[in-house]
């Protein structure tokens, strides 16, 4: 199933988002909904708190006052931790609950305001932000429900940042219009991207990539993308995965690259590979199973030094290339040369980029970017080979060391 994580900050307009994607057909898990159901009356949770925050926290029937405890935890981040160590893990087991009683190609939302503040992002394929500017969400609160400005802003406080929401989001539905402006792009998230995504998923395959090579300006959000999607390869096969490098061209500030993120995930050995196989497909990243070795380069001739494993996103909005390599092989260790070597000489950088602008234009009007690839590999022997080892050299050069 594809699991999306939706959150927003308080007045951004996610419950109207949350709303329209069960309309058009998602498993919607209510992260609000469930945390009232977690401290009814009898429940362990409900227990807790008055544990930690005493009988005053009840109304005259024995429920929960809430409006007294927002009062006591907002605007006190002790007091709030406290009642989110209580309240979180009795959300997150009911969520798990639901989730796992959804069909295979069913698309799973779960509703969590504070998903960013808890550190959720890697448990799901997308993270879905509802955004919307702080002064538009204060106005919403003061006009909408009564509340004064500094209540309004302790509320606001209380969680992350706009700009931490923003890090953390695969996507970004924009509240600061009107509401009929919202829908229109929930509709447009669900058809374009949510739908083919889950069916991609639930059938093992990658997303289709058509056209030529397009090259761009190197993007400073591609470091940010890489990082989320290392924390959920690595999330998705503990203990399997040594580590995970961003590398190839989007991993070079000033390179112009193909809006492609590769990803080296370093395993132990190819056992290890295959076993980490079906986690990393589960996660949105199935194997593409004719692709399992490198080029051999003129340092290690032995085509068993440059064997690897190769999966791709199945997410059609975000291409993306993981490279499951052994740590120390050949291949491995050219990766990692190759990316270090571009980003340390700028003349380097310079040569590349122009081979990359060459080849692009020669190879635009393909229908994919294969004959790019294979038209590139040559000068990774010929010309990128001896000007990088020269350069290890000369540096002093090694790769990062993992213990297995």
């Amino acid at each position: 199933m594809l699991k999306i994580g939706l959150t927003g900050g308080i007045a951004s307009g996610k419950s109207v988002v949350a709303a329209r994607l069960k309309e058009r057909g998602a498993v919607l898990v209510d992260a609000d909904a469930l945390a009232r159901e977690v401290v009814e009356p009898g429940t362990d949770g409900l227990e807790h708190i008055v544990a930690e925050f005493g009988d005053g926290m009840l109304d005259d029937g024995g429920r929960l006052d809430r409006a007294r405890l927002a009062a006591a935890v907002f605007g006190h981040p002790e007091r709030l931790a406290a009642l989110n160590a209580i309240v979180h893990p009795l959300v997150r087991a009911r969520a798990a609950a639901i989730t796992a009683a959804a069909s295979d190609d069913d698309v799973v939302v779960q509703d969590i305001p504070l998903l960013v503040e808890t550190g959720q992002g890697a448990a799901f394929h997308l993270v879905v932000v509802v955004d919307a500017p702080d002064d538009i969400r204060l106005q919403r609160m003061v006009e909408h429900r009564g509340m004064t400005v500094e209540a309004a802003q302790a509320r606001m406080d209380a969680q992350a940042t706009r700009a931490e929401r923003l890090a953390a989001a695969d996507a970004v539905l924009d509240n600061a219009g009107t509401v009929a402006d919202l829908l229109d792009q929930v509709d447009r998230l669900w058809d374009d991207r949510l739908v083919p995504f889950a069916r991609n998923l639930a059938a093992g395959k990658r997303a289709s990539r058509p056209g030529g090579p397009v090259l761009v300006q190197h993007r400073a959000d591609w470091a940010q993308q890489a990082a989320r999607i290392a924390a959920r390869l690595a999330a998705a096969a503990p203990g399997l995965i040594l580590a995970v490098d961003h590398i190839g061209s989007t991993a070079v500030p000033g390179l112009p690259a193909k809006d492609v993120i590769d990803l080296q995930v370093t395993v132990p050995d190819l056992e290890t590979a295959a076993e980490a196989a079906p986690l990393l497909a589960a996660a949105g990243f199935p194997a593409v199973r004719d692709v399992e070795a490198d080029t051999p380069k003129p340092n290690a001739p032995d085509p068993a030094a440059w064997l690897k494993r190769f999966h791709a996103n199945a997410d059609p909005c975000r291409a993306v290339n993981i490279h499951v390599r052994v740590a120390g092989s050949a291949g491995w260790r050219y990766a990692l040369m190759f990316r270090d070597w571009l980003r340390d000489d700028p003349s380097a950088l310079r040569l590349y980029a122009a081979h990359k602008a060459g080849l692009a234009a020669r190879h635009a009007g393909s229908g994919t970017t294969g004959s790019y690839a294979e038209a590139k590999e040559p000068w990774f022997t010929d010309v990128a080979w001896p000007l990088m080892a020269a350069w290890a050299d000369a540096h002093g050069w090694e790769p990062p060391s993992y213990a297995s």
